[in-house]
């Protein structure tokens, strides 16, 4: 196949439909697939064309990638621990509809993230990390990963997908 072939049918991917896709994956891999997600199937069929094309991995950089993944450090297991929040304060009796959700003030959140166990203490108005008091746990957890994220995800208080 020539470069500008190549170049053509790679153009020409994005716009074949699902069953499409799944018939050109079984012309270039020579078996079927399950998968439905066209993203996928334009990346799979797209590289199996270039590498089908402009040739594979050399001997040496399978026989290197090999070496790597023996090498590799695989968990086997779960953690022992995880995160938890450990209560050092009785909940008040009054809750309003902000502080629905959070532990009680006075309690001390433990994260371990990237190495490090960071701590945080719920207050009557807000969180406090590192000497700072943020509106809310998101806010914390923004400040830490730099992103946007719950809080509540962040620090484990609630499971994903989880019914609010």
């Amino acid at each position: 196949m020539k470069n500008a072939d190549l170049t053509l049918e790679l153009a020409a991917l994005p716009q074949l439909s699902v069953s499409e896709l799944r018939r050109r994956y079984a012309e270039v891999f020579g078996e079927t697939t399950c998968a439905g997600n066209r993203t996928w199937l334009v990346k799979r069929i797209a590289w199996r064309l270039q590498a089908l094309a402009q040739g594979d991995l050399s001997e040496r950089a399978r026989q290197r990638a090999s070496e790597l993944a023996n090498d590799a450090d695989l968990r086997l297991s779960p953690p022992r621990h995880s995160a938890t929040a450990v209560a050092v304060a009785p909940r008040p009796n009054k809750t309003s509809k902000s502080r629905e959700g959070l532990p009680p003030p006075g309690t001390i959140l433990h994260r371990p993230y990237k190495g490090q166990v960071l701590e945080v203490k719920i207050l009557e108005q807000g969180c406090q990390f590192e000497g700072r008091v943020y509106r809310s746990l998101s806010a914390v957890a923004k400040a830490i990963t730099g992103t946007h994220c719950s809080g509540f995800l962040f620090f484990r208080l609630s499971q994903k997908g989880a019914a609010s």
